[in-house]
């Protein structure tokens, strides 16, 4: 749990600051997936997973096709979230809301609304106006997009299939960024 006297820091990461962090971000995912985040993995997430993970989504920001946003607390990353840019020559205004990931430890704390803000700038400062995301029907992260003012477009039955083969349902988010355009 953070100390309330000690700010947190938000930080869009590069290549050598992402690489510096990745012990951090390994486990930041595991301990997400663990608590049965939508985050495209089975649990028990292993060591080798996590870091190829890694290893490709640096490759990403490295090549301006993905951002990377981490709350620190004392030099420790407490959560993240990805901002997938969209490379389609009709979509230069369209993003995708990734990854927004916070240590079990550390929920409950406003973390998750202040990285989806300073998602939501970084978005705006790369000229992108339509914001998507998705997430598992039902979950905490569901009322927290609604609540930061996204549009919830629909549901997705039998999406995705966990390891012991149950099927889940995602919602489809959306948000205009700027002036309404909706």
């Amino acid at each position: 749990m953070p100390d309330p006297d000690t700010p947190i820091e938000l930080r869009q990461l590069d290549r050598a600051a992402a690489e510096a962090l990745v012990p951090q971000l390994c486990a930041l995912l595991q301990d997400a997936v663990a608590s049965g985040g939508s985050l495209g993995f089975w649990r028990p997430l292993g060591d080798d997973r996590a870091l190829a993970y890694w290893r490709t989504t640096i490759a990403e920001v490295d090549a301006g096709e993905r951002l990377l946003l981490v709350a620190l607390h004392a030099g420790e990353a407490l959560g993240s979230v990805q901002l997938g840019l969209s490379p389609k020559q009709n979509a230069p205004h369209r993003a995708e809301v990734q990854k927004l990931m916070v240590f079990r430890a550390a929920r409950r704390q406003g973390l998750g609304q202040l990285l989806m803000r300073a998602v939501e700038r970084l978005a705006s400062d790369a000229g992108r106006t339509l914001l998507i995301l998705d997430t598992n029907t039902g979950s905490d992260a569901e009322r927290l997009y609604s609540a930061l003012g996204y549009q919830r477009v629909g549901v997705i039955p039998r999406y995705s299939v966990e390891a012991d083969g149950e099927e889940r349902a995602t919602t489809l988010f959306y948000k205009s960024l700027g002036a309404e355009r909706d």
